[in-house]
This record gives C-alpha cells, sequence and structure tokens, in this order.
C-alpha cells in the first residue's frame, strides 16, 4: 500500500458518495474558466465511449458544434442517438460505432472497424462508465464493473496507440483524455496479489469498489503519459477528470424502492450533462494546454491526482499486471 494523499472514506457507500457529491459542489466554483474562446474543433475527429446518454451524449453534442467530427463509441442507440447530436448540434459529421466495453472479444473488432470506415482519430475520450448493484462476472470470469471501468480502457487504448489509429501527424498533438473521479482517493491501496481476480461484493461495497477501480485508472493514465512522452517531449496529451456529480442514469441499478428518491436528489442536486461536460471541452479544445500532460481537473479547477496515481512504481507494475492479464485471457 503506498501513499496516501487526501485519503477519505467520503466514497464508502452509495449514501456517502451522494452527499459528497452534494457538498463539494456547494464547495467549490465552477467558473475559473472561460470555454466562449476556446478554438474551433473543425478537422478533428474525436471519439467518445458512452456517448449515447448522460455526459457522453452532451460532450458529443458540445464538440459536433465546435466543428468536430464526432465518432460515437455505443453499445446502443444506433443510429437514433447519433440522429439527435446532429439535430442538436446542427452538425451532420457524426457516425456510431457499436462497442460494448464489457465485451473482450470484439475490441479487436471495433479498432479494424475504426480503421475501415474513420480513420486516425485526433481525440479520444474515454468516458463510458458503470457502477454495478453487485459483482457479475463477464464471460472470461472478470468483474465486469473491472473490465469496464479500467481494464477494457486500457485495451481499447494500448491498441488505438499501438496501431495507426491515433493521429500524430496533425499539426497538433493528439489527446487522450479519461472521465475519472475525486473517489479514486478513497482507496488506500492496490490489491496486487488479487488482481483481476474475481471477488464477489454487494451493493454496499460496489462505490468503493467503482472508485478502486478509477484508481486504477488514473495510474494507468499517468503511465500512459511517461510511456507516450519519453524523456519529457510530449508526443500525446494525456488528460484526466472528475467532472462532479452528474444527474444521469449511472445509478440506474440501484433498488428499485430508492430510484424515485434518487431521480428526485439527482435532479435537484446534480449537475446536468450539459454543464458537467465543460471540463472535458476544456481538455479536448484548450490551445493554453497544447504541449502538456497528465494534467487532471476536478470539476474546472487544476489539481493534483492522488499520490497513489501519479507515482511511477506504481504504473510501472499495474501496466505489467494489465499486460499479463491480457496474455491470459485475451485469444
Amino acid at each position: 500500500m503506498s501513499g496516501e494523499n487526501e485519503k477519505t472514506d467520503r466514497y464508502k457507500s452509495p449514501v456517502a458518495a451522494i452527499f459528497t457529491g452534494i457538498s463539494d459542489l456547494f464547495k467549490r466554483s465552477d467558473h475559473q474558466l472561460d470555454l466562449n474562446d476556446l478554438p474551433s474543433l473543425h478537422g478533428k475527429r474525436v471519439m467518445i465511449t458512452g456517448a449515447s446518454s448522460g455526459l457522453g451524449f452532451a460532450t458529443a453534442v458540445e464538440l459536433a458544434r465546435r466543428g468536430a467530427h464526432v465518432i460515437m463509441a455505443v453499445r446502443s442507440g444506433i443510429p437514433l442517438k447519433g440522429e439527435k447530436v446532429k439535430s442538436l448540434s446542427g452538425s451532420k459529421k457524426v457516425d456510431m460505432v457499436a462497442m460494448d466495453l464489457s465485451n473482450l472479444e470484439a475490441m479487436e473488432s471495433f479498432t479494424e472497424e475504426l480503421k475501415e470506415k474513420i480513420g486516425p482519430i485526433d481525440i479520444i475520450v474515454c468516458n463510458a462508465a458503470m457502477v454495478a448493484k453487485n459483482s457479475r462476472a463477464v464471460k472470461q470470469g472478470l468483474d465486469e464493473m473491472f473490465v469496464v471501468n479500467y481494464f477494457a480502457k486500457f485495451l481499447l487504448v494500448k491498441q488505438l496507440v499501438s496501431g495507426t489509429l491515433l493521429n500524430q501527424s496533425g499539426p497538433d498533438l493528439p489527446r487522450i483524455i479519461f472521465v475519472a473521479s475525486e473517489s479514486h482517493r478513497n482507496a488506500s491501496g492496490y490489491d496486487w496479489d488479487g488482481f483481476g481476480s474475481y471477488q464477489p461484493y454487494g451493493i454496499k461495497q460496489s462505490v468503493a469498489m467503482y472508485g478502486y477501480y478509477k484508481l486504477l485508472l488514473l495510474t494507468m493514465a499517468s503511465e500512459l503519459s511517461r510511456r507516450l512522452n519519453l524523456e519529457g517531449k510530449v508526443q500525446c496529451s494525456v488528460f484526466a477528470l472528475c467532472p462532479g456529480p452528474v444527474n444521469s442514469n449511472i445509478a440506474r441499478e440501484a433498488p428499485r424502492l430508492f430510484q424515485p428518491l434518487l431521480k428526485l436528489v439527482f435532479g435537484i442536486f446534480f449537475r446536468s450533462p450539459k454543464n458537467a461536460c465543460r471540463p472535458v471541452i476544456y481538455l479536448a479544445a484548450s490551445k493554453e494546454l497544447e504541449g502538456s500532460t497528465g494534467n487532471y481537473m476536478f470539476l474546472m479547477q487544476e489539481k493534483a491526482m492522488d499520490d497513489k496515481a501519479r507515482d511511477p512504481e506504481n504504473g510501472s507494475r499495474l501496466w505489467k499486471l494489465s499486460e499479463q492479464l491480457e496474455k491470459r485471457i485475451i485469444k
């Protein structure tokens, strides 16, 4: 268990996580950065995972409105969600590609389809995430939330970077953006010995597991930045953010008894996806960030990730274990 930085128990349970999100919104101002002067994204291809609803959908609309060619990587909603993005943004440069992060066997076919139909991507937004009510195993025996929130993203980004699908010949540096969570600070350390192994848990532990998987995601993002930008020369910007509490359907697996109350609380206190996607838009479009990497934002303020996520030793170990897991289960 390595260095602790702002360790908190505020995300230990679903109820605690909700009150923490509300508290953070009241404590922090969200207007430090102005998006009005951001440049156009005309000519940029932007791929967004989980773009059929919530934060991902709002991000797709806003980026299309700014001139980007948006590729919506989604599990459902084809073609209706894409047509809605076109209508709301006034742009016809919107494509949809089917992708289910819980289906590891389809990852390679997704990248092949992307290569054949779309071409190199300038900006990758890894947004898709889930909070399960309990542990569930995918076909390979891994926990579904581990796969969707971490491992599939590791595989996806690794395939995009190692292939020809990250545009490194354009006038601007490519960008990879990870949507994470402040709950990554809640985990006290890493379960190296049990990495990738299926461990059952129930609804009381689901939010804590979500935070742990976000810690893995940010640790991987930090390591990815180091691997892509050797000797301090930035070749690809790797950014991450926590959008704060978002009024989305991420809690759709909560017990049916609590659904009406959650809908009410989310609607009153949580931010709309349109407002919550602002840091994503900033990280995707800001000229001020050209040549930067490793930036992390909480709401609209820059902030350091937890020390554990930035530790090179943790990053190297996680990357090695992830590649070993890849070799073991991917045929």
